[in-house]
């Protein structure tokens, strides 16, 4: 089940507001959903997610597959029993991560043959088997089978006609993986991805082919692998808003910040990015004030919470009032910097439900201004206030 409401457009860009409705829940659009590769948004309860505002979250199809496995996901009835979590679920093919296992796998027109990287067990991926592993795990929205076009290979750029025989395959799986979704009755919802490379008349013959297949909603693949940051923005500008107006469009590993707003900005409704939860623990903040580096010894004997207009539980406490509007119970920076400099545990959770919140109430503020009608003005204060530093 998916049903799609186009609630308002922007005037100024192609944003829009909208309601996705899926078999476990509403979603609120323009959304960021948080990354759940083994089953867990690494560091963070569940409780947690619900409290900062987390719609929807990812499942990894490719690692779930490896560990713990189909018959376990069986026995659980899905993902949404076996993790605890009530809400929709979106899971990826497992496209990316067999792509990624770079000369470990050998792919041909049935599908990819790769050693398990677990136990180095011989496995095989198509597009009939993803849809077999989705359709266990009862994601909400599962993802067609596709050939991550990467941006170069072994030293070379790829070329149009590599980006057009990997695009042309990918388009032939979204076929099999529509025909197998279909034969197995799944009653969630498949979207198909558009490939093409860096090519825009690549991205323009993959889009027509798979609105002619008539999916309920639409992704965007192949991008955030490699590609400057230029050709990253001119396949965000090029394609979302050539997408069908009355389906949801999701534009996959992307990002920062400023890549979800001027995502926005675009026509994309769905975002997901490791970078909030990675770059936690790695002790890289974001605020609304710009990053906040917190291994750099300037924060040693900084009292300030890590961003001080923010409302998580690392900011702000259990009271939820921000700082600049006179709470004193969350974090301070010197804290979190010791918590980094000796390993504690407690570091990396709390800098992962910061930049969870920051992002969520982020798209929160963009749903809210798409609302009022004042997303140009969103955006002009946003980009000042990153630009102001911390």
């Amino acid at each position: 089940m998916l049903q799609f409401d186009l609630l308002k457009t922007d005037p100024s860009s192609h944003a829009r507001r909208g309601k996705l409705t899926l078999n476990h829940g509403v979603v609120q659009t323009p959304i960021f959903m948080p990354v759940g590769t083994y089953g867990t948004v690494k560091g963070v309860m569940p409780r947690s997610l619900h409290e900062m505002g987390a719609q929807i979250i990812l499942g990894n199809t490719f690692h779930l597959w490896m560990r713990p496995g189909l018959d376990i996901m069986k026995g659980f009835g899905g993902l949404h029993q076996f993790e605890k979590w009530d809400k929709p679920i979106l899971t990826d093919s497992g496209g990316f991560q067999v792509w990624s296992l770079g000369d470990m796998r050998k792919i041909t027109e049935e599908g990819v043959t790769f050693a398990s990287p677990v136990n180095g067990d011989k496995l095989f991926m198509s597009p009939e088997v993803s849809m077999q592993i989705q359709t266990i795990l009862n994601s909400d929205i599962v993802m067609q089978l596709d050939e991550c076009t990467p941006y170069e290979t072994k030293g070379h750029l790829t070329t149009e006609a590599e980006a057009r025989k990997s695009m042309e395959m990918s388009r032939r799986w979204a076929v099999r993986s529509k025909d197998e979704f279909a034969r197995l009755e799944n009653p969630n919802a498949l979207f198909g991805i558009v490939q093409g490379g860096m090519f825009e008349n690549l991205r323009q013959e993959s889009l027509d082919a798979l609105v002619e297949m008539d999916f309920p909603g639409y992704a965007i693949g192949g991008v955030s692998v490699g590609e400057p940051k230029e050709q990253m923005l001119q396949i965000m500008a090029h394609t979302p808003h050539r997408l069908p107006a009355h389906k949801p469009r999701y534009l996959m590993g992307v990002g920062t910040p400023e890549d979800l707003v001027q995502g926005v900005a675009d026509g994309v409704d769905m975002f997901d990015c490791v970078m909030p939860t990675r770059n936690a623990r790695n002790g890289t903040v974001f605020t609304r004030f710009g990053d906040l580096k917190l291994r750099n010894a300037r924060h040693k004997n900084d009292p300030q919470p890590l961003d001080t207009s923010c409302t998580c539980h690392a900011c702000a406490g259990t009271s939820g009032v921000s700082w600049d509007q006179g709470g004193r119970e969350g974090f301070s920076r010197a804290y979190m910097h010791h918590l980094d400099r000796c390993g504690e545990m407690l570091g990396p959770m709390l800098t992962t439900i910061h930049n969870l919140h920051y992002y969520l109430n982020l798209m929160r503020e963009v749903r809210e201004s798409l609302d009022a009608g004042e997303f140009s003005q969103f955006r002009a204060q946003f980009k000042s206030d990153r630009a102001r530093g911390v």
